[in-house]
């Protein structure tokens, strides 16, 4: 009998019993957070973790209990440079990889900003867009063929996906008012609509992808927003829990808010979630475009699943990097 988890399991809840020996897993964003617990769950239970970062100081740091618990669970931890802000390092990182010929089992898409001011990457892309969607685009593409059959994709979305859909005309902000959290919810949705699309391109080959929302948590990730703009996103999501007569708003501990990648990446049925968006360790259920938006119940606003849509950012996606990918 499959076990049931739920919002507050943690990593150690959802690999309790897994052994991991002799899997191979790419995560990027292993300087801080969700990231490094990622790391360190998967690590600790047998696999062989490549951690991905920008800062490879700061990552080394950050990782010394990634290799602790790597070495008593029997597991390698090794770092990787990779700026997804720059699709040279993108593509040089993807070289290396490439180079060794070693296939993955699992690659989990976890680096990402929030609400940056407005800016561009080193390749002239709006900053979220350029780092959480394109810069994971390029990368997950190039190492495809080293995801053998039965591998498994995880993007890290987040509930932002619904503060926007993206836009396929203007992804830079060149004709639009710029907004850090309607840029965000952009990227968001893009990480889900490319795993929709990654997941109908991979499947006969037994390689599924799926997206996930690890929930709140308190990381690095909203360093860029203004003194006092969490508490104020926190009151009014309790203002709306009030009112649909739910519970107060809950941060996650780290450990809880890795969980769900952790469950979709190797516990979860790769048909339950393939090609689907999951939050507290289950898949969630699809939201109408046309209900108003809430941050307080669960689901996918419809539009971030749409395979005809995936598909329109798959095509916009390559010509902005200006690479093609069967």
């Amino acid at each position: 009998m499959t076990q049931t988890f739920g919002a507050r399991s943690t990593t150690e809840d959802v690999l309790s019993g897994v052994s991991l020996k002799g899997k191979r897993v790419l995560v990027t964003g292993v300087s801080a957070g969700l990231g490094v617990e990622t790391a360190r769950a998967l690590a600790a239970h047998g696999a062989q973790v490549v951690g991905a970062a920008r800062n490879l100081t700061k990552a080394k740091h950050a990782t010394k209990q990634v290799r602790a618990d790597a070495e008593r669970g029997g597991g390698t931890f090794e770092l990787i440079a990779l700026d997804l802000a720059d699709l040279t390092s993108v593509r040089a990182c993807a070289d290396q990889l490439n180079a060794t010929g070693l296939p993955f089992d699992l690659v989990i898409a976890n680096a990402g900003v929030m609400a940056t001011p407005f800016s561009h990457t080193k390749d002239g892309f709006e900053t979220q867009f350029g780092t959480n969607h394109l810069g994971h685009f390029v990368l997950v593409n190039q190492i495809a063929g080293l995801m053998r059959p039965g591998a498994r994709l995880v993007n890290v979305s987040s509930a932002g996906h619904r503060f926007a859909d993206v836009d396929l005309k203007d992804p830079n902000f060149e004709h639009t008012p710029y907004d850090p959290f309607i840029a965000y919810g952009r990227s968001k949705t893009a990480n889900i609509l490319f795993a929709v699309a990654f997941d109908a391109r991979h499947r006969t080959r037994g390689v599924r992808a799926t997206a996930v929302h690890p929930g709140g948590i308190m990381t690095e990730l909203p360093r860029y927003m203004q003194a006092g703009a969490i508490e104020a996103m926190v009151a009014g999501i309790n203002e709306q829990a009030a009112a649909e007569g739910k519970p107060p708003f809950q941060f996650k501990t780290i450990p809880q808010g890795a969980a769900t990648s952790v469950w979709a990446g190797v516990v979860a049925e790769a048909d339950a979630v393939g090609g689907h968006y999951s939050e507290d360790c289950h898949v969630s259920p699809v939201i109408p475009d046309d209900q108003p938006l809430s941050l307080v119940s669960e689901g996918v606003r419809a539009y971030a699943v749409d395979p005809v849509h995936a598909e329109a950012l798959w095509a916009k996606s390559e010509e902005m990097v200006g690479e093609t990918f069967s």
